[in-house]
């Protein structure tokens, strides 16, 4: 199973936890258990933690995958563009050397 679609999974039942525990708030506030007010305060909390541990799994899958391509010794982003400047640099050094064109540094 490829990455992103553990994540998806993981975002789609996250979604169903959060629906199911608002139904569950909905039903103690029918019940008389609980305010509107205090089931909105805790809806929202659960939101709250909710968008913070997805995005503490966003992080941490980053983190993941950078260490993942590093040990497989992949360039990211900015070692591919510095490599990509690199080769145009030379490319044009041979042109001029060869005697094609004026180098374009």
């Amino acid at each position: 199973m490829v990455v992103a679609e553990i994540v998806k999974r993981a975002f789609l039942a996250g979604l169903g936890a959060q629906e199911k525990a608002k139904e569950f708030v909905d039903e103690l506030v029918k019940a008389g258990e609980l305010s509107k007010s205090d089931a909105a305060a805790m809806v929202k909390e659960w939101t709250e933690k909710a968008q913070q541990s997805t995005k503490d799994v966003d992080v941490k899958l980053k983190d993941a995958v950078a260490g993942i391509l590093e040990k497989l010794h992949i360039p990211n982003k900015d070692e591919f563009e510095r490599l990509e400047k690199k080769v145009q640099s030379l490319s044009a050094r041979v042109r001029k050397l060869e005697g094609g064109g004026e180098a374009e540094d």
